[in-house]
């Protein structure tokens, strides 16, 4: 319980940091925006011709009795939709950090050159292309493993009560992992941490990483509340990365610092 607690913490302590750097916290809105339009464009098409899209996949039911052919198809749009939506909620976190790799990657670097006692920060020698290819790469890794959680999920909504009420709680536990395994990749990679050893890494400390990331997964059901929490939620995966890796960490909740002292996100 007490790492409940302090992966909680360290989601407030990175909305307090980018507080108190608005600069970069501006900077860490765009990739979230961008990301937004491109997601609400993917749904409204969805909504517009999933209809459609149902109704070719379907001809054996083209001649089935009224109504029995529209309630089945109409089942079926709302459960691609529903589909659709799950996916979305999984999926935000990892098409923003990839839109915003250079924002990001820059953000958590100040994070990092703020509370380190000697204001260094690792730093990646690989150079950007690189650097976008394995977060990609890692990134459909990570997917696909929440895809099967989330298809199996979803299956189990249809249990009756469980699928209503214990589903969904383990549903964002589940989701809240996997959004915690993206936002501190960040920081890892930079420090040459594979994807393998982030997610033994979080696994070994799973009530730490569900304290951060299941209320950030319940926040991120409301698009444009997680667009606003990105930044900090990078910042707060950073101060958590270093906790997980037993990197010593300033106290920098009061008072002038390092970072608050530098100009611009690159600085």
């Amino acid at each position: 319980m007490r790492d409940l607690g302090a992966g909680f913490r360290y989601l407030l302590k990175g909305q307090r940091w980018v507080g108190r750097h608005g600069r970069a916290y501006g900077f860490g809105l765009l990739p979230g925006l961008i990301t937004l339009v491109l997601y609400a464009a993917a749904l409204v098409a969805l909504a517009l011709w999933g209809p459609d899209l149902i109704g070719w996949a379907t001809p054996f039911a083209d001649d089935w009795a009224d109504p029995w052919a529209g309630l089945f198809r109409g089942f079926l749009t709302a459960v691609l939709f529903a589909l659709a939506l799950l996916l979305s909620v999984l999926t935000f976190t990892a098409a923003t950090l990839l839109v915003g790799q250079p924002f990001y990657e820059s953000l958590s670097e100040r994070v990092d050159r703020d509370v380190s006692p000697d204001g260094t920060a690792p730093e990646s020698d690989l150079p950007l292309w690189r650097e976008l290819w394995i977060s990609a790469r890692d990134s459909l890794r990570v997917l696909v493993r929440a895809t099967v959680w989330a298809v199996l999920l979803f299956a189990l909504g249809f249990v009756p009560v469980a699928g209503q009420t214990v589903v969904p709680v383990i549903g964002f536990f589940v989701t809240g992992f996997f959004l915690t395994e993206e936002l501190t990749a960040v920081a890892l990679q930079r420090r040459g941490v594979e994807v393998r050893e982030r997610l033994a890494l979080l696994r070994s400390r799973k009530t730490l990483v569900w304290g951060f990331g299941t209320p950030l997964a319940v926040a991120f059901l409301v698009p444009f509340v997680a667009v606003f929490l990105m930044p900090g939620a990078v910042a707060g995966a950073t101060l958590m990365a270093r906790d997980l890796r037993g990197e010593d960490t300033e106290d920098t909740a009061d008072g002038d610092t390092a970072g608050q002292r530098q100009e611009g996100v690159g600085a």
